[in-house]
């Protein structure tokens, strides 16, 4: 029943076990230090955990390169401590997510070095090769400026092997049918050990038969939707949330015409918009994007983000748009990446208080469920002075002590910040816990919120028209409940109008103990500060 699509009003934080906490001491985090935070997660309010890849790795690309998938990497622990972490997750009622990374695997994975022994191997046929090299063999890539190629010889095999990403992850032929029964029994075997779901890496490249010559690549939908079938049919609740950077009219086809294809997908589409807003102040474009990514399936639902692992990208933006975005909060060089993207964490990139509300509290009010980055919650910084995606994947600021708490060893996975206004002596969980006004403490009351305005993510919605393009107000109505949720992405405060029909409703203030009564003409005039925002319930019961 829909009733039962918990994802419909969760709240998700997605962390990377190696740089959450360090349980042991050895300079990488793990699920020994993860268990010791569980109680913070949930005091946070947060109710599903996205764990990053922690299977075994050579970790040239933050463990997306995958050795073996029916384990734990050492450095994070043993499968053991992964029941445990899980036993201990449920008792505190969090669902826990995590990578599914099978578009490629790592190149030290014993099926491609078995497939390299030529034609005749018994993995051979589970990747994708050529005798010659393709005439495309530099174009695609996923990483330009950085990455060569897409087909790369192996002097083994004598052949060509295709990789849409770094040459050390060779692309699974998903054409071959072991394949895809392979990757239901990776889905079954962390389903068994008591997952909720599975965010899945890279979607359309899982899609995708590779171009050869001037062939363009097919994308077979179908396999989402064997995966879809074989999901539900092992836990009828878990859930499939895909990464697909595609435009609003290919949407349906990832989720299914019947929402028969993954359950939801990150919105690239209104994040790049959403930061062009920011940057310009003008919401014109962001409701667009809105409006253009509306039309999906009632069990489909939109994963809301401001920043994640990756670098924030600008590639669906317009030539001039990206500049805008580029030059307010990525005009360095050093900020930039791949020709596409700015490679910071997001209070830095904001830089102030204000605005970091204001898109915080943008994301958590729309259409869809909000996924927050750990560290984002206290306003943490980057290392730029660390390589590519590197600068947003620094440990996680705990206190001001050795190693911001993070661990006692003297070598880390990654350094901390400890230099500047987002060292961890400025910028950690101990202090602000203790600060009212803090960061963490506004966002621990807003994710509160969210979850009280099921119709944020339950609702249908609609644009309202403040004849203001430096204001988006929505309305959202559900079981007979409406909610306005109103933003001012200028720095000088604005006053609106709203009418409402019955005349005479009140709005209720949401967040600060004040109410907005309509005039006699019934119109609400509703003042925003310098990025100023409001939530406002409309009251029910007219009054005479």
């Amino acid at each position: 029943m829909i009733e039962d699509l918990w994802y419909k009003n969760a709240v998700m934080y997605s962390l990377d076990l190696e740089t959450f906490l360090d349980g042991n001491d050895d300079g990488t985090g793990d699920f020994q230090g993860l268990n010791e935070k569980l109680d913070y997660l949930h005091a946070l309010g947060v109710d599903t955990i996205w764990l990053a890849p922690f299977q075994p790795t050579p970790n040239k690309d933050n463990g997306y390169d995958v050795k073996d998938y029916y384990g734990v990497d050492p450095r994070h622990g043993s499968s053991g401590d992964f029941v445990q972490f899980m036993h201990h997750a449920k008792k505190r009622g969090l669902k826990v997510i995590i990578d599914l990374v099978v578009n490629h695997t790592s190149d030290q994975h014993p099926w491609f070095q078995d497939a390299r022994k030529g034609k005749d191997a018994k993995h051979h046929d589970w990747y994708i090769w050529s005798d010659t090299r393709p005439p495309n063999y530099d174009e695609g890539m996923v990483f330009p400026g950085v990455q060569k190629a897409i087909w790369t010889k192996d002097e083994k095999a004598k052949a060509y092997y295709f990789h849409r990403f770094y040459e050390f992850q060779p692309d699974l032929n998903m054409d071959n049918l072991e394949v895809r029964e392979e990757v239901m029994r990776i889905m079954g075997y962390w389903l068994q050990l008591g997952v909720d779901g599975f965010r899945v890496d890279a979607v359309p490249f899982i899609l995708e038969t590779p171009p050869k010559g001037n062939n363009k690549p097919h994308l077979t939908f179908e396999y989402l939707s064997e995966m879809r079938r074989f999901l539900q049919w092992r836990k009828g609740d878990a859930i499939l949330l895909g990464e697909a950077n595609v435009l609003p009219t290919e949407n349906k086809k990832y989720f299914g015409e019947e929402g028969d294809g993954i359950h939801l997908m990150f919105n690239f589409f209104v994040n790049q918009h959403l930061f062009y807003s920011l940057a310009s102040g003008d919401v014109r474009p962001l409701i667009k994007a809105l409006k253009a990514t509306k039309d999906i399936h009632p069990m489909s639902q939109w994963a809301q983000f401001l920043r994640n692992h990756d670098e924030l990208d600008l590639g669906r933006l317009t030539e001039k748009q990206r500049q805008v975005v580029f030059e307010k909060f990525g005009p360095e060089k050093r900020m930039q990446l791949y020709d596409r993207g700015i490679r910071r964490r997001l209070s830095p990139m904001l830089g102030n208080r204000p605005q970091s509300e204001l898109a915080y509290s943008l994301v958590f009010s729309l259409p869809g469920t909000p996924v927050i980055r750990y560290g984002d919650e206290i306003g943490m910084g980057d290392d730029l002075s660390l390589k590519e995606r590197d600068a947003v994947r620094t440990p996680m600021h705990w206190s001001n002590d050795f190693q911001g708490g993070f661990s006692k060893a003297k070598k880390l996975v990654h350094p901390v910040i400890d230099k500047g206004p987002y060292s961890f002596q400025h910028i950690n969980v101990d202090d602000q816990r203790r600060q009212p006004d803090s960061l963490l403490n506004w966002l621990t009351a807003l994710i509160r919120l969210r979850k009280e305005c099921p119709e944020i993510g339950w609702g249908e919605w609609e644009i309202i028209d403040t004849e203001n393009w430096q204001i988006l107000c929505m309305l959202y109505n559900w079981e007979g409940r409406s909610l306005y949720v109103i933003h001012n992405f200028d720095s000088e405060p604005h006053e609106i109008h709203l009418k409402r029909k019955p005349n005479g409703q009140t709005l209720k203030d949401l967040m600060v103990k004040t109410e907005c009564p309509a005039d006699k003409k019934g119109v609400h005039k509703i003042t925003l500060e310098a990025y100023g925002y409001k939530w406002l319930r409309v009251d029910g019961k007219a009054k005479e």
